[in-house]
């Protein structure tokens, strides 16, 4: 079961590992306040907007603007429009990840009202810091990615733990990529209702050898993802993990798209298509947008599933095969 975070803690915690050294006085005042405004974030007495938190990360030495660039791995169009420590910027960035999930389960999945979420994606509002952090994860689920742009995400107790397991899950991912395959499985219905684990079961689930099975399980077991409990496999916890990092992020779009293209190749079950076009640079733009929109509202779908049939592997690719003239 998905741990419910208090994102008032995440919050206060956040605000203290932003001051680093500084006193709560010294930060204050350089944030623009007269009052120790800093003391009552970090005491939950009051917060700042989501806003406040990106204007606070700028004065304290981050480039926010790069730092959001980073994080979507490309300049989104809406940074030509707004200051992304304005109401307005946050508002868009909240816009961008929302991508076609609706208010009505935005809404559902932070607990707050649909009249607040509405208000605060037009910008006509601005969401707490908490409110913040909620419509992030919800949204993204990359809380963890988000808060590693301005601090060590270490130095928020609440999240050490959980940061901590993403970095050993992704390091696991880049050295093992069937792990996170095999892990998947033993959520599989097909497994739950198992009475013991079978040797090989998982092996024949997803097209790999015996002993490529017993290796990851095994792995997975000593990174504490897993643990053995009556004879079956249980799951600690799963994360959404994000491997696009330098390097191992390529590797492991190759080695998937190669794994596509194996199943392709043998005609098994899939959808399996391409189109070849031209296309104005705008519209180019335009597809590009699409195309993480839908990347997001697949991953929305899969957050919110309710039962584990079937593990699937999603491949996407949108290749300008030449350069703008």
């Amino acid at each position: 079961m998905k741990e419910e975070r208090d994102y008032e803690v995440v919050a206060s915690e956040l605000i203290r590992a932003l001051r680093g050294r500084r006193s709560q006085t010294a930060l204050s005042r350089r944030l623009g306040y007269r009052s120790n405004v800093v003391y009552t974030w970090e005491s939950g007495r009051r917060w700042p907007t989501g806003a406040g938190l990106m204007h606070a990360a700028a004065r304290v030495g981050n480039d926010v603007e790069g730092a959001l660039v980073r994080f979507f791995r490309n300049r989104p169009h809406w940074m030509d429009a707004h200051d992304v420590c304005s109401g307005q910027g946050v508002a868009a960035f909240l816009r961008d990840l929302q991508g076609s999930m609706t208010i009505t389960e935005l809404a559902a999945r932070t607990g707050r009202s649909r009249f607040a979420m509405g208000r605060w994606l037009k910008g006509t509002a601005e969401p707490r810091l908490p409110d913040f952090l909620a419509l992030i994860e919800a949204a993204s689920l990359r809380l963890l990615d988000f808060v590693a742009l301005f601090v060590d995400p270490k130095s928020v107790r609440s999240l050490r733990r959980d940061w901590r397991q993403l970095e050993a899950a992704r390091a696991l991912a880049s050295d093992r990529p069937w792990a996170p395959a095999v892990l998947l499985c033993l959520q599989l219905e097909g497994y739950v209702a198992l009475q013991g684990h079978p040797d090989g079961w998982i092996a024949q689930q997803i097209g790999i050898d015996v002993e490529m099975e017993r290796d990851c399980l095994r792995l997975l077991h000593e990174a504490g993802q897993i643990h053995r409990r009556r004879g079956k496999w249980l799951v600690v916890r799963v994360q959404s993990v994000d491997t696009r990092r330098p390097g191992s992020g390529t590797n492991l779009k190759h080695w998937w798209g190669g794994v596509g293209l194996e199943r392709l190749e043998r005609g098994e079950d899939g959808l399996f298509s391409f189109n070849l076009f031209t296309v104005s640079e705008l519209d180019y733009q335009r597809i590009q947008d699409l195309q993480r929109a839908h990347y997001r509202a697949v991953r929305s779908i899969v957050s919110a599933t309710e039962r584990s049939d079937r593990l699937v592997l999603a491949n996407l690719h949108l290749v300008p095969l030449t350069s703008p003239l």
